[in-house]
């Protein structure tokens, strides 16, 4: 989902999908099984796999999900905190869900969850009073309990409220209070539950539950968490702590679980993806797998698997990126593999070649730059230098043929002057990237960035982005141009009115802004059967689509002919096989 379509929560289909995952709890104030919750997940596709682990906790208890928010007791609104855009989005939509609950429904319980919790834990729940619950990132598998203690502390306001009063309007505690409320004073409300560790270290594994709120045919799957770069410009570290991998065992295990399902596109996600398994090296082992940034070329030391002396660590089987790759090409069946949020400093030659070699790894690099000139490389602590970058990408379009980049860049950083931002622009059109998305910088409380000189005003960023976007639109357009005629395989998402694609997502939390303003295409209008696909050259809710007349079939691959391009998309007809 795009961040704005994550917003409107589940949908009836995901709703019945998943039933078959409920138990049979009670709870003594209300039964379990009557319990009804609904769930607003904002944000990235990380955030997305939180909100799938707390709903498949509430499912197993028995608690039942709705995809109404009128007909839930309980809402959940899982939130975003990466940068300034986010956070106003999420307190928007928490402020708004509150003051519907207070018009139409004021037994309804609202419960937080998510960064801006995790981030700001001391001041929320004193901004935002109307909030029953607060839970940060470690307390997403105790969500249950938690839902049970804020419906508990909703009563009690209610007895409260209810109770008969005296002639002078003073409400009158009943003698018998739960545990919850036996500290408050008389007539006050409980308090707000608040759950939020201080340092964020959770990560899920095979066995958490989960209830998917990603079509059936395509699933992200969590790798790592948390992140240990010093970008100078990022909050991330600070709310979702340090690097942690899961092992290649739990990852092939989900894997195998969603293939058996029916999925048809795993989806590898995590901070850096190109990082898994160093955190399982001590710092020591760490600097030796990795040298200077200046050259990619000569760098980066291969880990050795087989315990060669030679190895940065001389250690056997240590899982990196490269293992973890041909163990799920091994895994039987007919999908796609696709690999997300990679750093260019973390890339190795080995990687280059596994991507290259397995067959079901999808041809496309999700590489964010951020900046392309060295003063700005070091201003933003990204740990690579343009002689490195330009190696790397090179090195990945030579030895995987045919290979989509997908990168972001940021215009707007402190202290970058008309030069450095001429030398990215002038990168950009000579590079020529498949996709590429801009941020223009936000100035986040607590990074480094934030307090640096030389601050850029708002105007002066969004023409600096605004040129970006209008060079990149003739590149997309140029390679969507030289794709007709070819024949591609595509997975296809369902049908879809026209009228949908003026809703297009053009920005993204993460990926900045993606495309410019989209009308409908002739090629579309006064059709009456449409196909949404997408090419292994784009991921869900990011990149362009194509769109398919003929016999396919949703949530499979098919063999399409590209016959016609917009600037960002493709024009297909189902080949016969």
């Amino acid at each position: 989902m795009s961040d704005k379509k994550k917003k409107s929560g589940l949908s009836d289909s995901e709703t019945s999908r998943n039933d078959t995952r409920r138990g049979d709890a009670t709870h003594c104030a209300q039964k379990t099984d009557t319990i009804k919750v609904g769930m607003i997940s904002l944000g990235c596709a990380k955030n997305l796999v939180d909100s799938e682990v707390m709903l498949g906790n509430i499912s197993r208890s028995g608690m039942k999900i709705t995809s109404n928010p009128d007909e839930a007791d309980v809402l959940i609104i899982n939130t975003c905190s990466f940068i300034d855009s986010a956070k106003e989005e999420s307190v928007d939509t928490i402020l708004e869900t509150a003051n519907t609950i207070k018009r139409a429904k004021p037994g309804q319980c609202l419960i937080v969850s998510g960064c801006l919790p995790q981030l700001y834990k001391k001041e929320l729940p004193s901004l935002l009073p109307e909030v029953d619950a607060f839970i940060g990132l470690n307390e997403v598998e105790n969500i249950v309990e938690i839902i049970k203690e804020a419906i508990e502390r909703k009563r009690i306001v209610g007895t409260q409220k209810d109770s008969c009063e005296n002639r002078n309007g003073t409400c009158q505690t009943p003698e018998k209070r739960t545990s919850t409320a036996r500290s408050i004073k008389r007539g006050s409300e409980p308090p707000q539950i608040i759950s939020i560790s201080p340092k964020a270290t959770y990560i899920p594994d095979y066995k958490t539950p989960r209830f998917r709120l990603t079509p059936p045919h395509f699933a992200y799957l969590k790798i790592a968490e948390g992140c240990n770069h010093p970008c100078s410009f990022c909050i991330i570290p600070k709310i979702r702590g340090p690097y942690r991998s899961r092992t290649v065992d739990d990852i092939l295990k989900e894997a195998e679980s969603l293939v058996r399902n029916g999925v048809k596109e795993i989806n590898l996600i995590s901070q850096d993806s190109t990082y898994y398994g160093r955190d399982f090296l001590n710092p020591v082992e760490r600097r030796k797998l990795f040298g200077k940034s200046d050259s990619f070329l000569t760098s980066r030391i291969d880990l050795k698997v087989d315990g060669d002396s030679d190895g940065a660590s001389g250690k056997k089987n240590i899982p990196d990126l490269s293992i973890l790759l041909k163990e799920l090409n091994k895994i039987k069946g007919d999908f796609w593999i696709r690999l997300l949020y990679t750093h260019p400093a973390h890339w190795t030659q080995e990687m280059i070649d596994t991507f290259a070699t397995c067959g079901k790894v999808v041809k496309y690099v999700d590489i964010p730059l951020q900046h392309i000139h060295d003063n700005m490389l070091l201003r933003m602590r990204r740990e690579t230098s343009r002689k490195y970058i330009e190696e790397l990408l090179t090195s990945l379009r030579e030895k995987v043929p045919g290979v989509t980049l997908r990168t972001t860049f940021i215009v707007g950083f402190p202290g970058e002057t008309e030069e450095y931002f001429q030398s990215l622009l002038d990168f950009v059109r000579e590079f020529k990237f498949e996709r590429l998305g801009v941020f223009t910088y936000s100035r986040e409380e607590g990074t480094r960035a934030a307090l640096m000189s030389h601050q850029i005003p708002d105007p002066v960023k969004k023409k600096r982005r605004d040129l970006i976007m209008a060079e990149q639109r003739l590149i997309s357009r140029a390679h969507c141009e030289a794709q007709v005629g070819k024949i591609i395989r595509v997975l296809v998402e369902g049908l879809v009115k026209t009228e949908a694609i003026k809703d297009l997502p053009e920005f993204s939390f993460e990926h900045g802004f993606n495309r410019a303003e989209q009308t409908i295409p002739e090629f579309l209008k006064n059709r009456k059967k449409i196909y949404i696909a997408r090419s292994q050259s784009d991921a869900p809710d990011i990149d362009g689509r194509v769109y398919v007349t003929g016999s396919v079939k949703p949530g499979e691959f098919a063999e399409v002919k590209v016959i016609g391009f917009s600037d960002y998309d493709l024009f297909a007809v189902s080949v016969k096989k």
